[in-house]
């Protein structure tokens, strides 16, 4: 038979409530993807303090699909949010302290919501980044080792509601999303993090040293759970621990990183073996070689790769896929332009990326033939 995904899930476990079944992994990766619909024209704001508003009210709505503007996966994100309307499960949960702030100087996109669930149990969701190519590098822009306005949003956000419930309450996020529940957790005043139950990380990166060390990340560290896909990228940037669980997906390579590519059976995560020898060696190669960036070194090459990977002309990674040796060849082209070692690391990151990318080993070996071609025609 095959695996569910979180629409199949939200269908078959839709009809019972969470008085039969408590609030499991499945749910969490469900609000989670459903936090990065547009819900500023129905869901009251941080600061107005209004009632909280309920799925089903907002799928009643003859406005709904505006909660679908601005983001990938739509046909996907339509689907799972009416089966979340239409089942006993979803239907009656309750949301509030809508927030989506969008700073494009500091290059930040903050955006969070409170779910409140039948059997009283509270849920805070960070929304994480898209598939857009500028999304990918606000993932690799936490390689900085100060915080991001992001991350002190989170914590802002976080303490807020705190103060606004009298229970504890349930945190988690998809992709950055999960950096900014982990990051708000370990940093947020102790009183806030006493209330908190459990921290979802799903497929978020890490955080360097001095940021792990500057935060409480031991106060809260036997409560986080970290998922990741087979192939995961973004999930094991800056990742220093093993102590997250891999699990399966139906995607391939960078796809994986979709919530709606992963497996469900029975309520959980479906597990998946352990990630072979060499791609273990390739994420740690990455990040130690991240962490001997200096700060000035880390903002070179952040901006330098987006502008690199901008040539391609793909502004999302389906496109990226869908015409895959041309964008392959525009980006080696851009990189004649980098000078010395800042184009080394480019192209190595670059190779990274694309090592699970790519299921045609033919065209990986074609795109080191030529930058290997340019470089020597330089």
């Amino acid at each position: 038979m095959e695996m569910e995904n979180i629409i199949d899930y939200v269908k078959n476990w839709g009809k019972y409530s969470f008085y039969e079944k408590p609030l499991n992994e499945a749910d969490s990766l469900v609000l989670c993807q459903l936090v990065y619909l547009n819900y500023g024209k129905f869901v009251p704001g941080v600061e107005k303090n209004n009632g909280p508003v309920s799925i089903k009210a907002v799928y009643a709505h003859p406005d709904r699909d505006k909660i679908l503007d601005d983001y990938w996966y739509r046909e996907n994100n339509k689907e799972l949010f009416a089966a979340a309307a239409q089942s006993v499960r979803f239907g009656s949960l309750k949301m509030n302290y809508y927030v989506n702030i969008i700073d494009e100087e500091q290059e930040t996109q903050f955006s969070a919501m409170t779910y409140f669930l039948e059997n009283k149990n509270i849920y805070l969701a960070y929304r994480g980044t898209d598939a857009t190519i500028i999304g990918w590098k606000e993932d690799l822009n936490l390689a900085f080792s100060k915080p991001l306005k992001g991350q002190y949003l989170a914590v802002e956000y976080m303490e807020k509601i705190s103060d606004y419930i009298s229970g504890r309450f349930y945190v988690g996020g998809h992709s950055k999303g999960g950096n900014l529940a982990v990051y708000a957790a370990m940093n947020c005043k102790e009183e806030t993090r006493e209330k908190i139950l459990k921290v979802f990380n799903n497929d978020g990166p890490g955080f360097r040293p001095e940021i792990r060390e500057q935060g409480n990340f031991q106060a809260i560290e036997d409560r986080v759970v970290k998922f990741i896909p087979r192939s995961s990228l973004v999930g094991m940037i800056l990742e220093d621990h093993s102590d997250y669980e891999i699990v399966e997906s139906k995607g391939i390579g960078l796809f994986q990183h979709n919530t709606y590519s992963w497996k469900i059976e029975d309520g959980s995560l479906m597990r998946a073996q352990n990630m072979t020898g060499s791609k273990i060696r390739r994420d740690a190669a990455l990040n130690e070689w991240i962490l001997s960036l200096s700060e000035e070194e880390t903002h070179l090459f952040v901006d330098t790769l987006y502008e690199v990977i901008s040539a391609s002309e793909a502004s999302n990674v389906f496109e990226f896929g869908a015409d895959l040796k041309k964008c392959l060849q525009n980006v080696a082209l851009a990189a004649r332009e980098v000078d010395g070692d800042t184009r080394k690391a480019i192209l190595k990151m670059i190779r990274s990326l694309f090592e699970i990318l790519l299921e045609n080993v033919k065209i990986l070996e074609n795109f080191n033939k030529v930058v290997d071609r340019r470089g020597k025609n330089r």
